[in-house]
């Protein structure tokens, strides 16, 4: 589904705007539309995976800037003391309603478990 269906490929193009926070070479972070919380900002790559399912041994380098992104994005929006939450959503059961793999970044509040 990459490219012209993807709306994160579409954002990642600069295509559709989108509350952008923090770009690098691999990665782009930017606020969810529905937040669930005070914070809660979406890391996605740069180029297009389905989820998290859909990783090799090979997106190794990938993940890494996705973490090391969202490490940035909490310091930024000044969770990183307090604590936050990091989530990947799979499948339909999972939540994952945007087929491109996204790390959600969320905090600002205090995270109940389970989480909901």
């Amino acid at each position: 589904m990459a490219g012209d269906d993807c709306i994160f490929c579409r954002i990642v193009s600069g295509e559709v705007p989108s509350d952008t926070i923090l770009t690098t070479d691999h990665v782009v972070a930017f606020r969810d539309l529905h937040p669930q919380a005070p914070v809660h900002v979406l890391v996605i790559p740069r180029r297009h995976v389905d989820n998290a399912a859909a990783l090799s041994a090979e997106d190794g380098e990938m993940l890494a800037d996705l973490f090391m992104a969202a490490r940035k994005v909490a310091e930024a929006e000044d969770i990183a003391e307090r604590g936050y939450r990091l989530v990947f959503n799979v499948g339909d059961e999972g939540g994952n309603t945007v087929p491109h793999l996204h790390l959600h970044v969320v905090g600002g509040r205090q995270m109940g478990w389970p989480p909901g």
